[in-house]
């Protein structure tokens, strides 16, 4: 089959590809996120009226929340990110399967006993506890054997207070599955009736590490975020990934083929609102990522975050689309085109024009357009966002 590029003109938003996707989401486009956090989840949730086909690639770094614990228990990826992309999209229609979805949201308390908490998840995986006799088998089955694996595993210190129940069934997946994710995150897509694909962005158990211009180096992404911990104090001079956390040890990650595949079917790439470099910068930091992106001949647009980002404090939407080309450009090459890696910026119509004429001088098109609504403020309102999407596509 041969593959051919044309061109098109597109009004924005455009009603007659919006109304068609509306009518069979199964045969919408795949629009492709590179995003890590829960900063996406509201706009895949409302993605999913428009497609069933759209591809979510999630860092796997993180080291603090829900999966810091799983992390240092069982020295595996970070699951939380993607447990809760694979909820937001989940079939919630008659169709899809409600009480296997409320067992994955479901939390232990936080203020209950630890044996209280172990008798439960000892109930789940007998079969007897509330939310899991309500599944039909063999989902049910399958879910216990998840939890079973995961006791089996759990060290005796293991604390489950305010654990995420999904986060669990991930992580026996995972221990059961030879250390490898792809097969649960598999498992768990077809439990819930996910409409669309969820990955991580590779399968190496890796650390996010910055030098900072001040010359000091911090290493886990719990610590850069400004949200557990005291924000950052200098810019952000090197990103990278890291072996562990306990001092610097720069690694390489591969970007798999499985995952480079659904880049080159991709009708449109999207660099995804969060945090700029610990959910964003650090999905194009597996070797061939930049590569495939810059392959892919389809519309590249980036959608900065709203408000104030601490990790990128000093940088101004200019900076951030800077800096994101030259993360691209270490895989892709230091003399790739703009136009290869980034076509569009998508902004709300109240950012100012001095704040976009520099990414217009690029040969980027900025696109403005009324983003935020009232019922929205001060976050983007997801329909008139995947409507913009789509209408790219």
């Amino acid at each position: 089959m041969s593959e051919v590029t044309i061109t098109r003109a597109v009004r924005m938003p455009d009603l007659f590809r919006i109304e068609r996707f509306l009518s069979n989401p199964k045969l919408g486009p795949q629009l492709l996120f590179f995003s890590g956090g829960s900063a996406l989840n509201g706009v895949a949730q409302g993605l999913k009226r428009y497609t069933h086909n759209s591809v979510h690639l999630v860092t796997p770094f993180d080291s603090g929340g829900s999966s810091q614990g799983l992390r240092l228990a069982f020295d595996m990826p970070a699951i939380g990110d993607l447990r809760s992309r694979l909820m937001a999209l989940a079939d919630e229609t008659v169709l899809g399967h409600p009480e296997v979805f409320r067992l994955f949201t479901h939390r232990f308390a936080k203020s209950a006993r630890p044996d209280d908490l172990r008798g439960q998840l000892d109930r789940m995986i007998a079969g007897t506890h509330q939310l899991v006799e309500a599944i039909e088998e063999p989902m049910r089955m399958l879910i216990q054997n998840q939890l079973g694996v995961f006791r089996t595993a759990c060290p005796a210190t293991f604390d489950l207070r305010g654990a995420s129940i999904g986060n669990l069934i991930l992580a026996g997946g995972y221990l059961g599955q030879n250390q490898q994710l792809e097969p649960i995150i598999f498992l768990v897509s077809k439990l819930v009736g996910v409409q669309g694909t969820v990955r991580a962005i590779t399968d190496d158990n890796l650390h996010l590490g910055a030098e900072l211009a001040s010359g000091e180096v911090i290493i886990g992404q719990h610590l850069l975020t400004g949200k557990e911990h005291p924000a950052l104090t200098s810019p952000i001079k090197e990103f990278f990934l890291n072996s562990g956390l306990k001092s610097k040890d720069p690694a390489t990650a591969l970007f798999p083929d499985r995952n480079r595949s659904l880049v080159q079917t991709a009708d449109l790439i999207c660099f995804a609102p969060g945090s700029f470099y610990t959910s964003l910068v650090a999905n194009l930091l597996p070797k061939g990522v930049g590569k495939a992106v810059a392959s892919r001949t389809v519309p590249k647009v980036y959608v900065p975050s709203l408000g104030e980002d601490p990790e990128a404090r000093n940088l101004n939407l200019a900076d951030r689309v800077h800096t994101l080309l030259t993360y691209l450009r270490l895989d892709a090459g230091a003399d790739c085109p703009t136009h290869r890696l980034l076509n569009f910026v998508i902004v709300d119509s109240s950012v100012p024009d001095a704040e976009t004429a520099e990414i217009s001088a690029c040969g980027i098109t900025v696109l403005k357009l009324d983003l935020i609504t009232i019922k929205s403020a001060p976050y983007y309102d997801a329909v008139p966002l995947c409507e913009a999407l789509v209408s790219l596509a």
